[in-house]
């Protein structure tokens, strides 16, 4: 443990901490001790999701271009090793184990009211433990052909899919997470060994416990399960993507009672100095423009235009930025054109500021009460640190925005031609 450099981090609103731990190994070690908990949860994380697609190490003399859906498909194999189940062996130690893999990162975890050391062990132990055959690919190869099939029956997950692929010219947001039917027939036991080696690399990941913990004890098993490994000096590349969207309206068939829509606000990418507090600003703009409390809400409500919901998303990345707008109407299209006369209605007549305090009264209560479970202290440290961040930034950011910066966030993330609606009938 000598060569282990330890920093408490602290919330200086609740008093709460974490700690975060640089191991000898090279990862990066996020801990919370939650009194009165009996619940651990452990997230083990690459930074590493399908939208990294093109990638160079330092072993690379160029930018390499792999199949999209290879992330997923590697977070799949990895619980396959050589001699037995990793669910089997949770199931010795009581775990409820999963997996999942986002735009960003690839995320293996395990929740437990016991015998948390122990299952560590086995998180910590398969996840170094790639094991790739031809064999087990290609068996591989029909499960994933077939989840892929299977999320596109999802009108919800299809709509917003396609959305993407309607905001987007170049990005791989733009591609689903699983990849599609052709791209997986070109994954090969080499391919997903070379993504493993340059983004699996310790450097490149985190691990993420919160609960009911000891951590002199999870720092012992990490000085006896991780493998050092040398920095790869990692490089992720992304297309130019222009600031207009590929198409302003892209529609399905798909034999829905009610036609779903989605409608995305294309904006400009940000750095992940300033991707938190655009973030922050736009999540209130959105609530102020289109949630319960706005009158577009109640004229669309009033007139039967929308089902009673509206839902507002920011969904950002590295090199994508959009706000988006969804629900349900028998008249998307006359849904979409009355929230673009929000929007420049607002622009003309200005914001309400009252309104602007009582949403960021609520988004901040929503902030505080974020890390009040294992679960979501493990997953907000973890998404955090990945940008830079320690988990009460967000916190902070909040408390901090100002009637001003979301005026100003109007002017800014709408613009001509950065409009797009998706529609399934």
């Amino acid at each position: 443990m000598s060569d282990t450099i330890r920093r408490e981090i602290k919330n200086e609103r609740t008093g709460e901490s974490y700690y975060e731990i640089s191991h000898k190994s090279g990862l990066k070690l996020l801990l919370a001790p939650m009194e009165g908990f009996v619940q651990t949860t452990a997230m083990f994380a690459a930074n590493y999701g399908s939208i990294d697609n093109c990638f160079k190490t330092a072993d690379d003399e160029v930018f390499i271009t792999v199949p999209d859906g290879i992330a997923h498909y590697l977070e799949h194999k990895l619980f396959e090793n050589e001699d037995s189940s990793v669910f089997e062996q949770y199931a010795q130690t009581g775990a409820d184990g999963n997996a999942m893999t986002g735009f960003e990162d690839t995320t293996y975890l395990f929740s437990c009211t016991e015998n948390y050391a122990e299952s560590l062990k086995i998180l910590l132990d398969f996840v170094q433990k790639p094991y790739f055959t031809q064999e087990n690919v290609d068996k591989e190869r029909g499960i994933i052909g077939q989840e892929i099939q299977m999320t596109m029956d999802i009108p919800k997950r299809r709509v917003f899919f396609k959305l993407l692929e309607a905001m987007y010219h170049n990005h791989s947001v733009r591609i689903d997470i699983a990849g599609t039917q052709e791209t997986i027939e070109k994954i090969t036991p080499e391919l997903l060994y070379k993504c493993y080696g340059a983004f699996y690399n310790l450097h490149n990941m985190a691990l993420s416990v919160a609960g009911n913990i000891d951590v002199d004890e999870i720092i012992g098993i990490c000085d006896e399960y991780l493998k050092p490994c040398e920095d790869k000096k990692l490089e992720v590349s992304f297309p130019d993507e222009p600031l207009n969207v590929a198409q302003e309206k892209i529609e399905e068939s798909f034999g829905v009672g009610v036609p779903i829509f989605s409608i995305g606000f294309k904006c400009k990418a940000y750095s992940d100095d300033v991707l938190l507090k655009r973030e922050v600003e736009a999540s209130i703009l959105l609530a102020m423009l289109a949630g319960r409390m706005s009158p577009l809400f109640k004229c669309l409500n009033d007139e039967g235009l929308i089902n009673d919901e509206l839902e507002t998303e920011v969904f950002d990345g590295r090199g994508f930025f959009s706000l988006i707008i969804s629900g349900e109407s028998s008249e998307p299209e006359r849904v979409c054109e009355q929230i673009k006369k929000a929007i420049e209605q607002a622009r003309t007549d200005g914001l309400d500021r009252e309104t602007f305090e009582l949403i960021k009264r609520a988004e901040f209560g929503s902030a505080m009460r974020s890390g009040n479970h294992p679960e979501s202290r493990a997953r907000n440290m973890l998404s955090y640190y990945f940008h830079g961040m320690d988990a009460y930034e967000n916190e902070r950011c909040i408390a901090t925005v100002t009637f001003e910066d979301v005026t100003n966030a109007l002017n800014e993330l709408f613009g001509e031609g950065r409009t797009t609606i998706s529609i399934l009938r």
